[in-house]
């Protein structure tokens, strides 16, 4: 059987160690049967494959309306770099990209934000390992709206985790209720269970999803 574009992005992290199964404990204090760590890819033919992956989610959901790609510091700058790489190798795309410093430089050119400069009315796409929470987007938004009148309505991630928050909602569902950003994840922790399943932990990772997730 021929898989789909979902299913080998789940077989590439996982045969990359950055998709694992074990007893895990996130930041938000939950233990969960699965963790996503994209600090894990190590070579060239990974981030190259991985870039692609990206491009692709982007060209499906988003097509050719935004200007720029933001990586936040610090996962999210190599995975802004190799998606702006692959959008031009591979869809002719050329964007511009930039990624936020954690402290801001107070010598040369100073400021907080690295690569392209945004200004008025760019449309900015965000690039983002997974979302748990959304901390991190909370954290960068004033960052990158303080640099230019610019907008955000979209965000590209590896994972959707799925999971409910204080409201009720998922982290990714509280993104477009509070800031009006759509999140486009490769996958779900849901399509992962149904295309792994006898090769992990189906129990653990069911009862997971049946108590923190929609």
């Amino acid at each position: 059987m021929v898989e789909t574009y979902k299913q080998e992005f789940i077989r590439f992290m996982k045969e990359s160690g950055v998709l694992t199964f074990g007893d895990f404990v996130t930041k938000s204090g939950r233990r969960t049967p699965y963790f996503v760590n994209t600090g894990n890819y190590r070579t060239g033919s990974q981030l190259m494959k991985l870039g692609r992956y990206y491009a692709e989610c982007i060209k499906n959901s988003v097509g050719d309306d935004f200007d720029v790609l933001f990586g936040p510091a610090y996962k999210g700058i190599p995975l802004a770099a190799v998606t702006a790489a692959s959008l031009y190798g591979s869809f002719g795309l050329d964007k511009a990209y930039c990624f936020n410093r954690k402290e801001a430089k107070d010598h040369g050119e100073g400021g907080t934000l690295v690569g392209a400069k945004l200004k008025d009315g760019d449309r900015v796409v965000i690039i983002e390992d997974v979302v748990t929470a959304g901390t991190s987007v909370r954290e960068t938004l004033p960052i990158i709206k303080g640099a230019a009148d610019i907008t955000v309505k979209d965000m590209i991630i590896s994972v959707d985790r799925m999971e409910k928050g204080e409201r009720g909602l998922t982290a990714v569902q509280e993104l477009k209720e509070d800031y009006g950003i759509t999140v486009h994840p490769i996958v779900n922790v849901k399509e992962i269970l149904e295309t792994l399943r006898g090769e992990i932990p189906a129990a653990a990772m069911e009862e997971y999803l049946g108590k923190y997730c929609l």
